[in-house]
């Protein structure tokens, strides 16, 4: 396991990764699985202004900030240990995206481009003997789904600072990105060419679904794009009310204003 804060997360890292959350979810069955969060990181690391860990923790984990003692109730992690380790390799992550997105690349065939940590859930059932397959009907995320929904709920529930700026042809730019990604929020119901877990294994994911992929992953890169030239939205200044000529100077003179500051 490597213990460099700057390392990129290898295999072994998901893995933990996958531990802390199994025992979140023992707590609370909703804590989602790390692709989802995977997407959520990289709608973060777009918005438009740092999002702290105090807001997106409770609303991704439901989980607050360090705890230091089981609570009675509610999601928590078990010790201050697996919190910090759980924040460590997050940041190792989200430090790893950020580069990414932030590299002019021409291709997602360089190794330098964002890759999302997504599993070919379909494909590595199928790999698996037909004995130990789920039934048929049994729901199943196609290629890219659970990621698109985690980008999309932080997208939702961070509305104001996802909210479309006022110059037509940016804003269309974003809609259009946000459309590109929410196509992969649908099943994949096209002809399986392809299994991305294990290419002996029975094909599990179209051609149009990975083609769907690769456009998604480039309106990532429009939306960080478009959200670091705008900046953090700038609120409004609200100016004081100017006193009557009559009133009292604001300065507190004692005299009025039309002999005071309004003279």
């Amino acid at each position: 396991m490597s213990q460099d804060p700057g390392a990129p997360l290898q295999g072994a890292d998901f893995e933990e990764l996958d531990t802390l959350l199994d025992e979140l979810r023992t707590r609370d069955d909703e804590v989602p699985e790390w692709e989802f969060l995977e997407g959520a990181m990289a709608a973060l690391v777009c918005t438009r202004r740092p999002v702290p860990a105090s807001e997106w923790l409770p609303l991704l984990l439901g989980t607050g900030d360090l705890p230091t003692l089981p609570q009675a109730e509610g999601t928590h992690f078990p010790n201050t240990a697996a919190y910090e380790r759980f924040m460590a390799l997050w940041a190792r992550r989200e430090a790893e995206v950020r580069q990414a997105l932030a590299t002019e690349v021409q291709g997602l065939d360089d190794e330098r481009s964002y890759h999302p940590e997504v599993m070919d859930v379909r494909g590595a059932l199928a790999a698996l003997p037909e004995a130990e397959r789920p039934p048929a009907d049994q729901p199943v995320p196609s290629y890219g789904q659970v990621w698109a929904l985690g980008f999309l709920f932080v997208v939702e529930q961070w509305d104001d600072d996802w909210a479309l700026p006022r110059d037509r042809e940016t804003a269309q730019w974003i809609e259009e990105a946000l459309d590109t990604i929410d196509v992969l929020t649908q099943d994949d119901t096209g002809k399986p060419s392809v299994n991305l877990h294990d290419e002996q294994a029975p094909p599990s994911v179209s051609e149009a679904r990975i083609d769907e992929f690769a456009a998604a992953l480039w309106a990532v890169y429009d939306l960080h794009r478009i959200w670091r030239s705008l900046g953090p939205r700038v609120q409004p200044l609200r100016q004081q009310a100017t006193p009557g000529r009559n009133d009292p100077c604001w300065c507190g003179s004692g005299q009025k204003f039309k002999k005071c500051h309004g003279a």
